[in-house]
């Protein structure tokens, strides 16, 4: 493979000024996928705009806390850490369920990534995870977000139509799809700031209507640690579905460490890997301390390091201190609550699409030939994830209480599909050497 050229390395120390730039641009980079997912999962919990931005305060502090320990002591690369999608779809299918039963579950599930980094357990479960299953992890978070996402453009408490906010993410999807496809650099890498931005204020635009006040109930907010009143709280149930959706998320976390250090042709990098999921995993134990939603290395820092040059860590550094900065400035973060949902459920439709398409890359340039079994093992679980994922709520509370996280997850049900398909149904019996 032909060595890339770049600007600065990996551990290279930057001019103030150009660290300073390089930051805002992982910051722009960042502070997206916080908003995004900060927002729906803070409107699940709670109706309160008070509430709901202590909830993005608290996600903004752990997310940079955990990016500015990885970069010095974790993984030690350039890689963007976020909210995790997979986690999402956990938490949206234990609706119903208190608050310190979800997050003792993410406390758990941190605490199970740092037993299989610190044992080396991960690498005798690794060969579980082949492309196919893989393939199906990625587009069952994808699938099983759709009732979700549905929600989020038709919001039943809307004074708008239903038709008329589906017409408008429709328009404003294409939209953002058609801009995508011409964008390169510094602007295809912070797209996302720009089209939350760009569709808030057509949509104030067009209906002349402000989903809540962002200035309301800020009497309220202060110091975001006020509320801490976490206390563990054990459901099997949860927890087993939650350490399905971690082995789910350690997959992930593993991809997008080696994708940067195969990149900059790193050494160590089995060390590195160990770090980083260990940190991943101290970062979701605090993630439940705090009652939010878990972190994970995200996979997209390739292309912004290819579009920049720039490959030294320590430029992730001033993204992480703005990140925490931002968590102590209420008012900034409020004005999120006004971002419409049409406009974050577009947003979401964008990138669950990416997440398709990385699925699909999967299944079919790690296989010779895609045979028919192939789609059958890919099948099954979409299709029981998704017909799981759009049980009405009173279907799910007839079943037992001990399995009906687990039975009334469809990701969980899609992944436990492709494991026995997979391993059991379609198992290709190893040839003797």
């Amino acid at each position: 493979m032909k060595q890339i050229q770049l600007k600065y390395n990996l551990d290279d120390k930057l001019p103030l000024w150009e660290l300073i730039l390089y930051g805002l641009q992982w910051l722009a980079i960042t502070v997206p996928t916080i908003i995004i997912i900060g927002q729906v999962v803070a409107g699940l919990h709670f109706s309160n705009l008070g509430q709901q931005v202590i909830y993005i305060q608290k996600l903004f502090f752990l997310t940079g806390l955990s990016l500015c320990l990885q970069i010095l002591w974790g993984h030690r690369l350039p890689v963007v850490i976020g909210p995790a999608t997979v986690l999402l779809v956990s938490i949206v299918a234990s609706q119903g369920k208190s608050l310190n039963t979800i997050y003792s579950a993410v406390l758990v599930g941190g605490v199970f990534l740092i037993l299989l980094s610190s044992t080396g357990l991960f690498a005798r479960i690794k060969s579980l995870f082949t492309s196919r299953v893989i393939a199906v992890i990625l587009l069952l978070i994808a699938f099983t977000l759709i009732p979700t996402i549905m929600k989020l453009i038709m919001p039943t408490n809307s004074p708008i139509t239903p038709l008329t906010n589906f017409s408008f993410a429709m328009v404003f999807t294409f939209f953002m799809f058609t801009v995508a496809r011409f964008l390169k650099g510094f602007w295809k890498s912070t797209f996302l700031i720009w089209a939350i931005i760009t569709g808030s204020i057509f949509y104030w635009l067009t209906f002349g209507y402000i989903q809540s006040n962002p200035r309301e109930s800020l009497s309220l907010i202060g110091n975001f640690f006020y509320d801490m009143n976490f206390s563990l709280a054990w459901d099997t149930g949860v927890i087993i579905a939650f350490i399905i959706s971690f082995l789910a998320l350690v997959i992930n976390d593993l991809g997008s460490i080696q994708a940067v250090g195969s990149l900059l042709k790193t050494d160590d990098m089995s060390k590195r890997v160990n770090r980083g999921v260990t940190f991943t995993g101290f970062a979701n134990v605090f993630a439940g301390f705090l009652g939010v939603i878990g972190l994970v290395n995200f996979s997209f820092s390739p292309g912004v390091i290819l579009s920049t040059g720039c490959a030294s860590r320590y430029t992730l550094l001033p993204a992480g201190i703005g990140l925490v900065l931002l968590s102590f400035l209420p008012t900034s973060v409020a004005f999120i609550g006004a971002i419409p949902s049409v406009v974050i459920g577009s947003v979401m439709i964008y990138i669950m699409c990416s997440q398709i398409s990385a699925g699909l890359l999967v299944s079919f340039n790690t296989m010779a030939e895609f045979k028919f079994d192939d789609g059958i093992i890919l099948g099954l679980p979409l299709m029981l994830g998704v017909i799981v994922s759009f049980f009405p709520a009173e279907t799910i509370n007839t079943f037992p209480v001990t399995i009906r996280p687990i039975i009334g997850n469809g990701f969980v049900v899609g992944v436990i599909a492709v494991f026995i398909m997979e391993h059991i149904i379609y198992r290709v019996k190893q040839e003797p050497k």
